[in-house]
């Protein structure tokens, strides 16, 4: 008896049963890479938003509040635009405390005649910005001239083309790595071109309620606070001091991503409990099973010399066999459903998302399987101490 083939002999002789063992552990091995996979996106998101975000406080007016929620201006970059007058950037500075502060202007396009796509268009001051320069400085070196824009990774438009904005052509320099947020939906231009293209605005009837002069309107500015200063009274002192704004903590806008995505992630991390617990009484039941079907066959081999030992170590290789291809069957079938929908389960989840590098997906992967096997392996021993247990003989007999 070839002892080596006898495994796979048994698996192929019951194709129903092995399919069955096979389908339990690719289940199981699905929920655990597929939900692992997305709280592990959902982390890297909120930690590329933190990193990208890169300022203590921020300045908008008063107005900006009932226009879009903090949530939604960091996951979406913006939602429209908002305005206040530039002197506001100065009044900034002259509050204690404040180290930096870099203004920023936004502007929604049109999804018209006028303008390729509609996007975000956010201005920055390339002297004084510390937020998204070092972003883009990572694929594009050189200060951005003018009628130059920057696009993020989810922009249709390649570098070297010309994006129509407002019948105006500015031309794409470079596409930003991604962030996994609605950054990666927006234009980036200096606030020469920005001027420019409140203008061109103007002239298609999109009013800004504040002057019909962009050069005297910013819509935010970044704060970052010196050290040694206290973030929540400088944030307070600069409400007191910007007249018709409002500062808000950027540690406090975070707070309401953080607990949205802590909620997403007990939530997932709970089914996958749940389901290895499911997995795992089942795998139990079926091996049990199996054993019970199996009595006779088990018996016979011990008669014709088969330690216990053997049959325990046949019992294992052919769980083995059948929880490797089954925890790979699941990991290819959850990389099949998670990764082409990330943009869907980032608009439906509403929380930054970014996939983990390739490495992390791979380690993921290995770990999963490596999971299954040993669930398929404590699950074949139960079954094989069982067996142990009963007298060949008296099975034997029983069955006769």
């Amino acid at each position: 008896m070839n002892w080596r083939k006898l495994p796979l002999k048994n698996l192929t002789r019951r194709p129903g049963r092995t399919a069955a063992l096979m389908l339990l552990t690719a289940f199981l091995a699905l929920s655990v890479f597929g939900g692992s996979v997305v709280v592990g996106s959902l982390q890297s998101g909120l930690n590329s938003l933190e990193a990208r975000l890169g300022a203590d406080v921020i300045v908008m007016p008063a107005e900006a509040e009932s226009k879009v929620s903090f949530k939604n201006l960091l996951l979406q970059g913006t939602a429209g635009a908002f305005y206040m007058d530039a002197s506001a950037l100065q009044r900034v500075q002259e509050v204690e405390g404040v180290a930096q502060a870099a203004p920023q202007t936004f502007l929604a396009s049109l999804k018209a005649d006028c303008c390729a796509v509609k996007v975000q268009i956010i201005g920055i001051d390339p002297e004084a910005d510390f937020t998204v320069k070092p972003w883009i400085e990572q694929s594009y070196s050189r200060a951005l001239d003018d009628m130059e824009v920057v696009v993020g990774c989810r922009v249709n438009a390649d570098v070297g083309e010309d994006l129509r904005i407002y019948d105006l052509n500015t031309h794409v320099t470079a596409r930003l790595a991604e962030t996994g947020t609605g950054f990666d939906t927006a234009v980036y231009c200096n606030m020469d071109t920005m001027n420019t293209l409140l203008k061109a605005a103007e002239e298609k009837g999109v009013t800004h309620k504040i002057t019909t002069d962009g050069d005297d309107m910013i819509s935010a500015v970044y704060v970052r606070v010196a050290d040694g200063y206290d973030v929540g009274k400088v944030c307070n002192a600069l409400n007191g001091h910007v007249r018709k704004a409002t500062a808000v903590r950027a540690k406090t806008m975070l707070t309401g991503v953080s607990d949205s995505l802590a909620g997403v992630s007990h939530t997932v991390t709970l089914l996958i409990g749940a389901v290895w617990l499911l997995a795992i009484v089942i795998l139990l039941i079926a091996y049990a099973m199996m054993i019970n079907e199996r009595r006779r066959e088990f018996a016979v081999l011990r008669l014709l010399g088969a330690s216990r030992k053997a049959l325990a170590a046949l019992m294992l290789k052919e769980a083995a066999l059948c929880s490797l291809l089954g925890g790979a069957l699941g990991v290819a079938l959850a990389a099949a459903v998670v990764f082409p929908f990330t943009t869907l389960i980032e608009t439906k989840l509403g929380l930054p998302y970014l996939t983990p590098n390739p490495a992390t997906v791979l380690t993921l992967a290995a770990v999963t399987v490596l999971l299954t096997l040993l669930i398929g392996a404590l699950a074949s021993a139960w079954a094989a101490f069982r067996l142990s247990r009963s007298d060949p003989g008296t099975t034997l007999r029983e069955g006769a």
